[in-house]
C-alpha cells in the first residue's frame, strides 16, 4: 500500500462535527494527584506526543509532567499517558539564551500555570527564565514548534537534548547537520522498554548561525540563530522507528517543505473534533460534558502509530519490516485496557480493528506470543496474565476479524496460553504456564509469586479461548479451555470466603492467625483478597453459586463496599479511589459494581456507578482517583456515562447501568446509528424503572453487541 493511503488511514476519522467538541476538553484533568496523564500536543493515536518534560522525577512524573511540577527542562517528542511506569521523553528541544550547563538542572526553567495553555492538539507555555514563549502542535509523526524570542542577538539558541528523558539510560546517540536548516539523528536507550530506538529529522525555519556539538555522538547539541527582538523560530521534529531517511520522508509527507504552524494547529483541532464525534452526547451540565469529552480525549491517545508513512516499522524481532498494508501500533497497556477500553473500541473504533489484529499477529509471529505490555517494539512483561487474549477474542467474536485470518488468530490465542507447546528455543518466558498446563493452576510453592492474581487472569483468558474455539468448531479445545477456566473454584476458601493460593498438592496456604482480607500479600497483584475474590468476570453466575446464591453474593458485595478502607502497611500505591474496599483507582475492581445486575439487584449497580462518576471523576487537575492507565479509567467513565459495561471479557454482552447522558448517538457503519435517550434522570433520580429497546421493554438489564450494531434507540426511563 502506498504511503499516501496509509497517511489517510492514520489521519482520517469521521466527517467533521459542526460543534467544536474540543471546547469541552481540558487536558490538565488528571495531571494532578496520581493520574499521570500526558500534557502537550498530539493528534488522535499519533506517534508524536510533543510536550514538556519537567525537572522533577519519580512515580508521579511517569508522563514527564505533573501539575505540581515547578520547572521544565525541554520539550520531548514522545510521552506516555497514565502509566505506572515512566519512559520516553525522547529528542528534547529547549529554547534558551547564552551559555548553559548542559545537564538536567542546567537547562531547567520555571513556568506558571497562569501562562500555560493546553488544548487538544496545542500546548503553550512561557519559560520564565528566558522570557521565551514556547508553542507546539503536531501531526501523526511530526511535532511542530514556534518559539518566540523576546531579545535579539546570535545568542538565541535551541538545544537538542538526547541525554535526558523520562527515566532510563541513554545508550547511543547521533545528530548530524544535513544542511543549514536540517539535522538528522538517532537515540537508543534502555528503560522500561529494554531496547528503544528512535530516529529523527529536525528542520528549522531559518538557517542555523552556528552548530555547536562535541561530535556526532554527543548527547547535546546547540543550534544558534541570528534574530531580531520578538522574532520567532519554527521547528519541525519528525520521528521514525526505522531510519533517519524515513523520518525526513514522514516530515515531507505530513507537513511539506513549508512552516505553517497555524494550519497544522487547525488540522490537529479538526482531527480531534472528528474523533471526539464518534460519540455525540448531550448532558445536563457543562461539567459532565467536560469530564466526558476529556475522557474521550485521554482515551484516544493510544494505541499509537508505530510505523512510517510507507508502512515500514521496527518489529518485535528488531528487524525492519517494509511496506505493511496496515498501521502498526504500540503502547499496549492490555492488563488495564482489556476491561473497558477495548470493548469500547469495538463499538466506536471499528475501522481500527484491522490494525489491532494485524499488529498483534505480527507480534505473535515475530516474538512467539501475543503482547502483554508492548512498548516501542519491546515486550516489557509488565503486569500478569495474557491480557491480549480477551482483546483478540472479543474482536473475533464480534465479527471484526477478517475471515481469512481467523484460524491464524485462534492459533495465536491458543499458543499464547500454552507456552509448553512452543519451540524449546522460544524467547518467551513461561510465566508459570508450565504449571498451568500440568496442575491447572500456579502454586505458591514454586517459582511464581502473585499466583492468585495470575491464576484468575489466566482463567478468564482461557474462557476467552474456549469461546473462540467453540465458534470455530474446535470442540475439544473448547472443552479443554473451558474446564481450565472453571478452576477458579479451587481457590475459594470457604473458611474466610476469599480467593486464596494453593500449593503443589492443592492445599491452601496456611491461614495466618491475623488474616485480614484488606491487607495485600505476595499472592496478589496490586490488590488484596477482597479485590481478587470478585475477579471472575467470565462466570459471574458460577461465582454467585460458589458464594451461596444471589442473596449471599449481594451481601458479600455489600460487605466489600462497607469494609474499612485501611489497606495496612505495604499496600501498592495503585490501590486508590476506595469505597470501602472497592478500589476504583485500579483495574481489577472495574467490573465489580455491575455484578449486582446478576444478583437481581440492578438498583445497586445504578446507584453505585453514579456515585463513582459523581465523586471519583472531576473537572480538576486531580480529577482521576488513580492512574489513567492509557485510557482505561476514561473508558470506564465513557461506557458508564452511556449506561453500558461489558463484564464478560469478550463476546459482547453489555450490562446496563444508569446513564448520565441526556441523549447520545453512536454513528455506526452502513449509515446506521445507535441512540441512547434518558427520560427524567437527574443527579438524585438515578435508579432506572425500565429499559426500552426499539419500543420493546427489556426483561433484563443487559444488551448485546449485535443489538447495538443493528442500530436503533435505547430509551432509559427513571
Amino acid at each position: 500500500m502506498k504511503y499516501t493511503t496509509l497517511l489517510a488511514l492514520c489521519m482520517t476519522g469521521m466527517s467533521a462535527m459542526a460543534q467544536n467538541l474540543t471546547d469541552y476538553v481540558n487536558p490538565l484533568i488528571g495531571s494532578g494527584d496520581h493520574g499521570h496523564v500526558f500534557v502537550g500536543a498530539n493528534v488522535p493515536f499519533g506517534m508524536v506526543n510533543a510536550g514538556p518534560t519537567q525537572l522533577e522525577e519519580g512515580w508521579d512524573w511517569c508522563s514527564g509532567y505533573h501539575y505540581d511540577g515547578k520547572k521544565i527542562i525541554g520539550f520531548g517528542q514522545m510521552h506516555l499517558s497514565g502509566t505506572g511506569c515512566g519512559d520516553l521523553g525522547d529528542v528534547c528541544l529547549m529554547p534558551a539564551y547564552g551559555d548553559l550547563e548542559l545537564n538536567r538542572e542546567g537547562l531547567a526553567s520555571s513556568y506558571s500555570h497562569e501562562h500555560e495553555v493546553a488544548k487538544p492538539g496545542y500546548y503553550s507555555v512561557l519559560l520564565e527564565r528566558f522570557g521565551i514563549q514556547a508553542e507546539m502542535t503536531s501531526t501523526c509523526r511530526v511535532g511542530l514548534y514556534r518559539f518566540t524570542f523576546p531579545r535579539g542577538s546570535n545568542n538565541a539558541r535551541i538545544i537538542i537534548d538526547l541525554e535526558n528523558g523520562v527515566n532510563g539510560e541513554t545508550l547511543e546517540t547521533r545528530v548530524v547537520p544535513l544542511d543549514e536548516c536540517t539535522l538528522t539523528g538517532y537515540r537508543r536507550m534502555r528503560g522500561w522498554a529494554e531496547d528503544k530506538r528512535i530516529y529523527f529529522c529536525i528542520r528549522f525555519s531559518q538557517p542555523i548561525h552556528n552548530w555547536m556539538s562535541e561530535d556526532i555522538n554527543a548527547r547535546y547539541g546547540q543550534a544558534t540563530f541570528e534574530i531580531a527582538p520578538g522574532e520567532q523560530i519554527l521547528a519541525k521534529v519528525a520521528l521514525s522507528p526505522t531510519s533517519e531517511a524515513n523520518a525526513m520522508l514522514n516530515m515531507n509527507v505530513e507537513t511539506g517543505r513549508v512552516f505553517d504552524f497555524n494550519a497544522a494547529r487547525e488540522q490537529a483541532t479538526q482531527q480531534w473534533n472528528e474523533q471526539l464525534g464518534r460519540v455525540q452526547a448531550s448532558f445536563r451540565t457543562d461539567r459532565e460534558k467536560t469530564i466526558f469529552y476529556t475522557a474521550m480525549y485521554h482515551y484516544m491517545v493510544a494505541p499509537q502509530v508505530w510505523c512510517d508513512c510507507t508502512g515500514d516499522y521496527m518489529g518485535s524481532d528488531f528487524q525492519i519490516h517494509r511496506g505493511a498494508d496496515h498501521l502498526t501500533l504500540t503502547t499496549w497497556s492490555l492488563w488495564d485496557t482489556y476491561r473497558a477500553a477495548h470493548p469500547l473500541a469495538t463499538l466506536i473504533l471499528q475501522d481500527r480493528m484491522r490494525d489491532y489484529v494485524h499488529t498483534m499477529m505480527d507480534i505473535f509471529h515475530q516474538w512467539g506470543e501475543l503482547p502483554v505490555w508492548h512498548l516501542t517494539s519491546n515486550e516489557t512483561y509488565t503486569m500478569v496474565g495474557e491480557p491480549a487474549v480477551p482483546v483478540l477474542a472479543d474482536i473475533i467474536l464480534k465479527g471484526l476479524c477478517e475471515e481469512e485470518h481467523m484460524e491464524d488468530a485462534y492459533n495465536a490465542l491458543k499458543v499464547s496460553m500454552l507456552p509448553t507447546e512452543y519451540d524449546p528455543d522460544t524467547k518467551c518466558p513461561l510465566r508459570g504456564k508450565d504449571n498451568l498446563s500440568k496442575l491447572g493452576y500456579l502454586p505458591y510453592d514454586d517459582t511464581e509469586e502473585e499466583v492468585v492474581a495470575k491464576n484468575l487472569e489466566y482463567y478468564l483468558a482461557s474462557w476467552s479461548v474456549a469461546r473462540v474455539a467453540g465458534m470455530l468448531g474446535h470442540k475439544e479445545d473448547s472443552v479443554k479451555f473451558y474446564n481450565l477456566s472453571m478452576n477458579y473454584k479451587k481457590h475459594w476458601d470457604e473458611r474466610v470466603r476469599c480467593m486464596r493460593a494453593l500449593d503443589k498438592k492443592g492445599q491452601f496456604r496456611p491461614l495466618p492467625s491475623d488474616f485480614n482480607p484488606s491487607h495485600q500479600t505476595k499472592d496478589y497483584t496490586e490488590g488484596n483478597p477482597w479485590h481478587y475474590s470478585f475477579l471472575v468476570p467470565h462466570d459471574v453466575n458460577g461465582l454467585i453459586e460458589l458464594m451461596g446464591g444471589k442473596k449471599a453474593f449481594a451481601a458479600k458485595m455489600d460487605s466489600l463496599l462497607a469494609a474499612d478502607s485501611d489497606l495496612g502497611e505495604g499496600a501498592a500505591v495503585d490501590i486508590s479511589g476506595l469505597i470501602g474496599q472497592y478500589a476504583h483507582g485500579n483495574e481489577p475492581s472495574h467490573h465489580d459494581l455491575y455484578m449486582y445486575n446478576y444478583a437481581g439487584q440492578p438498583e445497586k449497580t445504578q446507584a453505585l456507578v453514579r456515585r463513582v462518576m459523581d465523586e471519583l471523576y472531576t473537572d480538576q487537575p486531580a480529577g482521576l482517583c488513580g492512574n489513567e492507565d492509557v485510557g482505561q479509567m476514561s473508558a470506564w467513565y465513557i461506557m458508564s456515562a452511556l449506561g453500558l459495561y461489558q463484564v464478560e471479557p469478550c463476546g459482547g454482552i453489555y450490562q446496563l447501568g444508569s446513564p448520565i447522558v441526556e441523549e447520545a448517538t453512536i454513528p455506526l457503519p452502513n449509515e446506521k446509528s445507535f441512540v441512547i435517550r434518558s427520560h427524567n434522570g437527574s443527579a438524585q433520580n438515578v435508579c432506572v424503572k425500565k429499559f426500552v429497546l426499539n419500543g420493546q421493554k427489556l426483561k433484563t438489564p443487559q444488551i448485546t453487541h449485535e443489538q447495538i450494531m443493528s442500530g436503533g434507540t435505547l430509551d432509559v426511563y427513571f
